[in-house]
């Protein structure tokens, strides 16, 4: 019985919502453990041009954990800590990996610094606006900026594309750069609408 009400509270097992301002959910603990996994396949990119099948496959399995945990949140019900943690899951994977790879010197430092900038900024307003108890779930947008950047890092992994077809995560990697500074558009504009109908509240 006890693990039975541990198992609902972490929204695992019945379809019973968890409650939003909730922290110790599957979804959650799903999302922590990709940060906490992450270093591990930093280390395993190689310092060649060859790329390695082995941090291919954990970046793969990385990659569909973000699924995963996001069924798990849609089957149970966002909360207001998950809508923080992913999205800085999704920062730590996919920074940390294209700086490894500025460092093997594969990727190119300018578009990663821009994506970084971008990823820097668009979480400090998060926190801003977390702190008035306002949640910032990421858009569509940024999703598929997301996964075009874990294909490129991806592409860039694999020794099948990493040098034979280069082109294929380079584009993949300046086109993700061209949807993080739209995405970043989007934001900035919801945030100057949230704050004109604030002001015409209070007024």
């Amino acid at each position: 019985m006890r693990w039975g009400r541990t198992l609902l509270v972490l929204g695992w097992g019945a379809d019973v919502p968890v409650d939003p301002n909730a922290v110790a959910t599957w979804a959650n603990m799903v999302t922590v453990g990709r940060i906490l996994i992450s270093p591990i396949l930093f280390a395993l990119i190689p310092s060649d041009s060859y790329g390695s099948w082995v941090a291919f496959v954990m970046w793969f399995f990385l990659c569909v954990s973000d699924g995963f945990d996001g069924y798990l949140a849609r089957r149970h019900g966002t909360t207001k800590s998950g809508a923080f943690l992913d999205p800085l899951a999704d920062k730590v994977l996919v920074l940390g990996a294209m700086f490894t790879l500025v460092s093997r010197g594969l990727f190119p430092l300018l578009p990663v610094l821009i994506i970084a900038v971008r990823e820097v900024a668009i979480s400090i307003y998060r926190v801003l606006v977390g702190s008035k108890g306002i949640s910032v779930p990421a858009s569509r947008l940024a999703k598929v900026k997301t996964f075009s950047q874990q294909i490129a890092v991806g592409f860039a992994l694999a020794p099948l594309t990493v040098i034979d077809a280069d082109w294929t995560w380079k584009i993949l990697l300046w086109f993700s750069v061209v949807l993080a500074l739209i995405s970043a558009g989007q934001y900035a504009v919801r945030a100057v609408r949230r704050r004109q109908f604030q002001r015409a509240i209070g007024d």
